[in-house]
């Protein structure tokens, strides 16, 4: 009987929850997340369910408990429609899966978390790349959940979401992670948030701070109440009424669709057939549908939303405004193009004002040497100098094409575009292989980009995007490489094996033995007097046919080869450890001394790596 009044209490305090939260869905308060418990977009909202893009674990951990407690077992399958990511093998999650239950639809026999535990926990990259994706998501938030481990204390990205935040005004809640684990601290996480001016309440600040585990669900309701109470006193509250203001957290292209956004509303109603504009692309809003894929007519603050309609695609950050008629929209975007335009020119006017600069600098110096030569002399004067510059040779000239690699990129939305060209920029060794970008886009691989790639002599990587077994094969016809990966860190590490392979061979030398010199002396043979240093082999062997180089006080003096190589009267090819032997060099005007080295050792041509350090 006690039992059952608990569950009963159980299941009133979770109704309570849900109802709670459901009446500040209509409150535009969103949250972030970073550093952990969160998807590659960290921007969360107090809606009701778990998203695709921005995926709310706390409150989706509640309301997966809640419907635990009413229907003992969730049934329906849960698979997401907005994300245009495919994989070879596809596995349906619903909300409040176990751990067993994926093991047993991935088919894999070997459970890492403890039985019965729901699926709760979400990684975000931290690499600097990222910092985009942090930094759009405090624009588009309200309220900031810090996420820190409490065994790994204030990492570099915990660092940077800070100063997000701060950046963008926005209040932090601070969510102490892993405070399961034995040698959590989570004092020190709060002692070392003090010198980045987060001052928890123990300490007499104003962020609330809760200790939580995200592998055994411990205070995560804790965790939303705090945030809930924070938007309470913060009266966070946006107005349905009035034109649609918002912002494009991911862009993307379905083959049946085209191109498709999903979208924060931040002000207004959205409905279906509004004018829309975000950056240099505008919409007119055939159709929408919420986080299930579900067709919706209408989409209020806070609400996420997937958006077809769009002429272009816009990219991840855009500002969404709406505005009255198609006709307006032309304008608007012809007018943002027009101004691109103008800054695109004046940065290509000072481009062609510094060239001419450069130009009247070489002019004004040929002018210096040659102004006071007759015409004769400085004609002739000038056929040397033509001379000198020899054309390149064919085989020069493969080798100076080697040193370039032209690249094309496809990815699957905007912001992992946008995440592998943050990694690019941080390429810093084109004296050793210059790397082009030709083209990069959002989509699967077409033929144009295989076209693109045999023009430039390039290859193509695709992150997360397909591309048709009769275009790999015409790529292969015509040489091109195409490269395709699911995750960025394994697309970087490929692409710098590919330019550590246009790097020129590195000769290095490898020691067969070493002797030492402990006589010297002359042989005639003929009319010459050759000299011989008698040795004793001290590491190793002596192998005739290798390269042998002399060293005198650490200093090379000679290399080359020998000319003879004899145990006591015997012509002999290897001389080993320990024993005695006579040589004499292919250069008769070096002379040996007592205590010089010879060192036998042969030449390896090693393929060298790329200098550059993407930072993981």
């Amino acid at each position: 009987m006690n039992q059952k009044l608990l569950k009963l209490e159980n299941l009133l305090h979770f109704h309570t929850v849900y109802r709670y939260l459901h009446s500040l869905g209509q409150r535009r308060t969103l949250l972030q997340c970073t550093h952990g418990f969160s998807s590659a977009y960290p921007v969360w909202t107090t809606q009701l369910c778990v998203w695709p893009w921005q995926t709310d674990v706390f409150i989706g951990a509640a309301l997966s408990q809640y419907r635990l407690l009413v229907t003992k077992e969730e049934k329906r399958p849960w698979k997401s429609q907005l994300s245009s990511t495919k994989s070879k093998k596809e596995v349906e999650v619903w909300i409040g899966m176990t751990v067993e239950e994926l093991a047993t639809a991935m088919e894999k026999d070997i459970v890492s978390l403890p039985s019965g535990e729901n699926i709760t926990f979400l990684d975000t990259p931290g690499h600097a790349a990222f910092s985009a994706m942090r930094a759009r998501g405090a624009q588009v938030t309200d309220i900031v959940v810090l996420v820190v481990a409490a065994d790994d204390g204030v990492m570099k990205q915990t660092i940077e979401s800070i100063q997000h935040a701060k950046d963008a005004q926005v209040p932090i809640v601070l969510a102490i992670n892993k405070c399961d684990k034995a040698e959590a601290d989570p004092e020190k996480v709060k002692k070392e948030l003090l010198a980045y001016d987060v001052v928890c309440e123990d300490y007499g600040g104003d962020v609330q701070a809760v200790h939580i585990s995200a592998l055994t669900g411990d205070n995560l309701m804790a965790l939303a109440e705090a945030t809930m109470a924070l938007a309470e006193m913060l009266e966070l509250k946006a107005d349905p009424t009035g034109p649609v203001e918002g912002t494009v957290i991911e862009s993307f292209t379905d083959k049946g669709r085209g191109p498709v956004t999903t979208a924060i509303v931040q002000r207004g109603t959205l409905r279906k057939g509004s004018i829309l504009v975000a950056g240099k692309s505008w919409a007119k809003v055939r159709l929408m549908f919420d986080e299930n894929g579900k067709t919706i007519n209408e989409a209020y603050p806070s609400m996420p939303v997937g958006i077809i309609g769009w002429r272009d695609l816009p990219s991840a950050g855009d500002e969404i405004l709406e505005v009255e008629s198609e006709s307006r929209a032309r304008e608007v975007i012809d007018w943002r193009k027009f101004e691109q335009e103008q800054e695109k020119s004046k940065d290509d006017l000072k481009i062609l004002e510094e060239k001419r600069k450069e130009h009247q600098e070489a002019y004004r110096k040929a002018r210096e040497k040659y102004g006071t030569l007759h015409w004769k002399k400085r004609s002739f004067i000038k056929y040397l100098e033509r001379k000198e510059q020899k054309p390149l040779k064919p085989k020069e000239k493969i080798e100076r094409d080697s040193n370039v690699l032209p690249i094309i990129i496809k990815g699957d939305v905007d912001g992992s575009v946008e995440a592998i060209l943050n990694i690019m920029d941080t390429y810093d060794a084109s004296h050793e292989c210059q790397l082009d970008l030709v083209h990069y886009g959002v989509g699967d691989i077409s033929e144009n980009d295989v076209n693109l790639a045999e023009t430039f002599d390039g290859v193509i990587y695709g992150f997360n995007v397909n591309a048709s077994n009769v275009l790999q094969q015409s790529a292969a016809k015509k040489g091109v490489k195409i490269k395709l990966h699911k995750i960025i860190y394994r697309l970087i590490e490929d692409l710098q094996e590919e330019l550590s392979s246009r790097l020129p061979c590195v000769v290095e030398e490898h020691l067969i033995g070493e002797a030492s010199i402990l006589a010297t002396f002359s042989v005639t043979e003929g009319k010459k007097k050759i000299p011989v240093a008698g040795c004793r082999v001290q590491k190793g062997q002596l192998e005739k046919q290798k390269k042998f180089k002399l060293i005198r006080k650490g200093q090379v003096i000679w290399k080359g080869s020998l000319t003879s190589l004899k145990h006591h009267k015997d012509d002999i090819s290897v001389i080993k450890t320990g024993m005695d032997c006579g040589l004499s060099l292919d250069e008769e005007k070096v002379e040996f001394q007592v205590g010089d080295e010879i060192v036998c050792y042969e030449e390896r041509e090693v393929l060298p790596k790329t200098s550059w350090d993407p930072g993981f």
